[in-house]
């Protein structure tokens, strides 16, 4: 005799289980096969390509990888601010890249100002210091900055996401035109230490020693902030501010204090990137906006409010800008920008949250 009440033609749990699991199968299946063909590609199929494949010309592998991991060190370092000020705070900041690009101007102004000169400076006039300091207030004019925008701003409207994009979309236009006003509308470049201009012989191709500095700076960063969210008492009421702000708030923590804090640590993160950038590639009107969008794509394939996620999404987004170029072939390499939406598609399609992303 069968049990009352118990529905014959229900499925299982498990069965339901695996019927939700294997629609997810092919994007796996794809993004695998992807994988492979590309790797099969660029070891020995990419004739016709700038770089050629790289069972015949390993130098340029090589140096390929090593521009892929020094480019995403500086997009972790853009990132990593935008991490904890979207991702984990849940607070849309559209004027990041504004903060970005004031600092490398306001570096800039500095360095001039220290080393007596305005144009033709030589990195060999430009000691440590005359970096460091620049760096510093830079980052710090930035972080000040956010840390007004968030108070005055932001932290008002917790939760209302369009309200904030929109008043910080507006101040981004703000800054952008008084920053055409003072800085004039021409590119210019922040100078690295003559201390770390020198070239490196990698597999019989030359490599710039600022490029490694780069990296260095972006792992310390890397570094001090995983100690700091994951080691620290103030890291860990972040995060459970983050998942329960009515709990935090009733254990007499002062949320809207750490928030702050956390805004200014990412603010000045931002500031960090910007300096970083204009050493790298110059600062010119319009950087803000790329470097937006650069750190809301790493963020979005890492995965909202995880730290490895970023430095996941920094080094696939690092991989496709720094490949693409050189190995497409040369009559189609102005096709490597659709790469970037190839990838975002492929993560999305297989991780709907980012590699490391979780629900809200």
């Amino acid at each position: 005799m069968e049990p009352v009440g118990i529905d014959q033609h229900r499925p299982s749990t498990t069965t339901a289980r695996s019927r939700r699991v294997e629609p997810r199968r092919l994007p796996v299946l794809v993004a695998a096969a992807a994988a492979v063909a590309l790797a099969v590609w660029v070891t020995f199929l990419a004739d016709g390509t700038p770089a050629g494949p790289a069972t015949e010309n390993p130098g340029k592998f090589v140096v390929t990888a090593l521009d892929a991991v020094t480019f995403a060190g500086l997009l972790f370092v853009a990132a990593s601010g935008f991490t904890l000020i979207f991702g984990l705070m849940r607070t849309v900041n559209m004027a990041h890249g504004s903060l970005f690009l004031l600092a490398a101007y306001i570096a800039i102004r500095v360095q001039e100002a220290m080393v007596g000169r305005s144009r033709n400076i030589d990195p060999a006039d430009v000691a440590v210091l005359d970096w460091l300091v620049p760096l510093l207030v830079g980052a710090g004019v930035a972080a000040a900055l956010g840390l007004v925008i968030q108070q005055v701003f932001l932290q008002w409207n917790e939760g209302q996401e369009l309200r904030q994009a929109l008043m910080t979309l507006a101040i981004t236009v703000v800054l952008a035109d008084q920053m055409l006003r003072e800085f004039g509308g021409l590119a210019q470049r922040m100078v690295w230490p003559g201390a770390v201009t020198h070239f490196l012989s990698v597999m019989g191709e030359r490599y710039a020693v600022t490029r490694l500095f780069m990296l260095g700076v972006a792992v310390l960063v890397g570094v001090l902030l995983w100690l700091w969210l994951t080691r620290t008492s103030m890291g860990m009421v972040i995060r459970a501010g983050v998942d329960d702000r009515q709990m935090v708030r009733a254990l007499g923590i002062n949320i809207r204090l750490v928030f702050a804090i956390t805004f200014f640590v990412g603010s000045f993160l931002a500031g960090v990137g910007g300096v970083l950038g204009a050493s790298f590639a110059g600062a010119a009107p319009g950087t803000d906006g790329s470097w937006l969008l650069n750190a809301l794509v790493v963020v979005i394939i890492g995965g909202l409010g995880s730290l490895k996620g970023a430095a996941a999404g920094s080094l696939l987004y690092g991989a496709v800008v720094a490949f693409s170029p050189a190995y497409l072939p040369s009559q189609y390499s102005y096709y490597a920008i659709i790469m970037t939406f190839a990838l975002l598609a492929l993560v999305l399609a297989v991780r709907p949250y980012g590699l490391f992303g979780r629900p809200a």
